[in-house]
C-alpha cells in the first residue's frame, strides 16, 4: 500500500513544482507579415537613421562641394616692391623709378583644370557608387534581420503550441496512470517533455529578442524599442537561372557598378597626370614708379613658362603609378564580375532547394505527420495504441514544423542576396525579371542625405 501511494505523492508534488515555475511572457498581439512594401518602408526608415548611411552621405556632400572647389583660373599674384641707391645715383633712380608693383596670372591652359575637374568628378560619382552600394548591402541585411526574426517568431510559436500540447498529454497521463490505464514511464517521460520544451521556449524567446534587437540596430533605433510580431510570408514562387538574369546581375550589381566608377575616375587621374608634363605658363604686367614725385617711369608686359622637362623622369614615375592603379582596379573589377556570375547561379540553386524543401514539408510532410500524430493520439486514447508511437508522431511533427519554417526563412534569405546581387529595389522586381520580364527601374534607391 506504502509502494503504490509513492508515485502519486511524487506526481502530485511534480505538478506543484511545475506551477511554481515562472510563466512564460505572451508576445504582442500586432502581427506583420513581411511584404516588400513593408521592407521597403522600413528601408527608408533606415536610411534616414543609420549611422554609416548618414556618414556615407556626408562623404558623397563633401565630394560633390569639391568638384565645385575645382579652380579655372588660379588666384592671381600680386608683387610689390622698390629699390634704394646712394647719393650718387639719386638721378639715375629718379629716372628709373624707385617702387616696382606688378600682377602675374597663371593661364588655364593644356587643359589641366579641365583634367583636374573631371577627376573631382569622377571620385564624387565614385563615393555616390559607394554610398548607394552600402545602402543596398544594409538592406539585404535587414531583410535577412526580418526573414530570421519571422522564423524565430514562428519556433516560439511552434513551441507554445507544443508546450500547450504536452500540457493536455500530461493531465491525460496522470488520469490514466491513476486508472491503471497507463505506466508510470509515460507519465514521467511526459513531465520531462514538457519540462525540456518550457525550457526550450524561454531559450528560443530569448533569441527571438536578440533577433529583433538586430532589427532594430540597423534601423538606428534602441536596440529593445518595441517591434511588431513578424510573420513569414508563404512560400515564394519559382527563381529560376537564366542568361538574362546574370546578364541584368551584371549590368545593375551595385558594387559592380561601383567598381566601374572607379575604374572611371582611375582614368581621370591617369589623363590629369598626363597634362600635369605639360609646363605652367603665366602673364603678368609690372610697372615701375619714382617716389619722390610719384611719376610713372616704366611698364611691361611678361610671360613666364615652367620647365618641367628637367623632371621628365619623375613625371613618367607618376603616369606609370597612376597606371598601375587603373590595371589594378580593373582586374578587381573583371575578378568580382566573374564572382557575381558564381555568386547568381550558386543563389538560385540554393533558392531553388529551399523552395523544394518548404513545399515538400508543407504539401506532403506535414500533413501526414499531423494525420500519423491524430491517429497515434487517438488510438492511445481508445486503449489499444502504444504511448511510444504518440510520441514520435509527436517529434515528426515538430520536425516537419520546424524544417517548413527554416526553409521559407532560407528561401526568402536567399532572394535578398540575389536582390543585392541584381541591383534590384525588392522581391518582387525579382519576380518579375525571374518570369523573363525587365523590372520597371533597375536602381530605385532613395536619394543621398544631402
Amino acid at each position: 500500500m506504502k509502494s503504490s501511494l509513492i508515485p502519486i505523492l511524487w506526481l502530485g508534488f511534480a505538478g506543484v513544482a511545475h506551477s511554481a515555475e515562472p510563466s512564460l511572457d505572451v508576445p504582442a498581439t500586432n502581427i506583420v507579415r513581411l511584404t516588400p512594401a513593408f521592407i521597403n518602408q522600413l528601408a527608408e526608415q533606415m536610411h534616414s537613421n543609420h549611422p554609416a548611411l548618414r556618414s556615407a552621405a556626408a562623404l558623397t556632400a563633401a565630394a560633390r562641394f569639391a568638384t565645385n572647389a575645382v579652380r579655372v583660373w588660379e588666384d592671381p599674384m600680386l608683387k610689390f616692391g622698390g629699390s634704394v641707391a646712394d647719393s650718387a645715383r639719386g638721378p639715375s633712380l629718379a629716372e628709373d623709378g624707385n617702387l616696382l608693383y606688378g600682377v602675374e596670372q597663371k593661364l588655364p591652359l593644356f587643359g589641366k583644370p579641365a583634367a583636374a575637374r573631371a577627376v573631382a568628378v569622377a571620385e564624387a560619382q565614385s563615393q555616390s557608387s559607394r554610398a548607394n552600394w552600402q545602402f543596398q548591402s544594409l538592406r539585404r541585411d535587414l531583410s535577412r534581420a526580418l526573414f530570421r526574426a519571422a522564423a524565430s517568431e514562428r519556433l516560439v510559436e511552434i513551441g507554445r503550441q507544443d508546450l500547450a500540447w504536452l500540457e493536455t498529454m500530461v493531465a491525460t497521463t496522470e488520469e490514466r496512470f491513476r486508472a491503471g490505464a497507463a505506466s508510470q514511464v509515460d507519465v514521467l517521460r511526459t513531465q520531462n517533455e514538457r519540462s525540456k520544451r518550457f525550457e526550450l521556449v524561454r531559450t528560443d524567446t530569448r533569441r527571438r529578442d536578440a533577433e529583433r534587437a538586430s532589427v532594430n540596430r540597423l534601423l538606428g533605433r534602441d536596440l529593445h524599442e518595441p517591434l511588431p510580431r513578424f510573420e513569414l510570408p508563404e512560400v515564394a514562387g519559382a527563381v529560376s537561372y537564366t542568361t538574362q538574369l546574370v546578364t541584368y546581375a551584371v549590368r545593375h550589381e551595385s558594387k559592380l557598378s561601383m567598381m566601374q566608377r572607379e575604374i572611371r575616375a582611375a582614368e581621370a587621374r591617369v589623363e590629369s597626370t598626363r597634362r600635369a608634363r605639360r609646363p605652367d605658363v603665366a602673364a603678368g604686367l609690372e610697372a615701375r614708379q619714382y617716389s619722390g614725385d610719384g611719376g610713372f617711369r616704366e611698364g611691361m608686359a611678361f610671360l613666364s613658362l615652367s620647365l618641367p622637362w628637367f623632371n621628365s623622369g619623375r613625371y613618367r614615375s607618376d603616369l606609370a603609378r597612376d597606371k598601375a592603379k587603373l590595371d589594378a582596379v580593373q582586374f578587381d573589377a573583371a575578378d568580382y564580375e566573374a564572382a557575381v556570375r558564381e555568386e547568381v547561379h550558386h543563389l538560385a540553386v540554393q533558392i531553388d532547394a529551399a523552395r523544394r524543401d518548404a513545399l515538400l514539408y508543407r504539401d506532403e510532410i506535414l500533413p501526414r505527420a499531423e494525420q500519423a500524430r491524430s491517429v497515434a493520439h487517438n488510438a492511445w486514447l481508445a486503449g489499444p495504441g502504444m504511448f511510444f508511437d504518440v510520441m514520435e508522431a509527436r517529434r515528426m511533427v515538430l520536425e516537419a514544423q520546424l524544417m517548413l519554417a527554416r526553409a521559407v526563412s532560407e528561401q526568402y534569405q536567399m532572394m535578398s542576396e540575389l536582390v543585392l546581387s541584381c541591383g534590384l529595389r525588392d522581391l518582387d522586381a525579382l519576380q518579375l525579371l525571374s518570369v523573363g520580364q525587365t523590372p520597371p527601374e533597375s536602381q530605385s534607391n532613395p536619394p543621398i542625405l544631402p
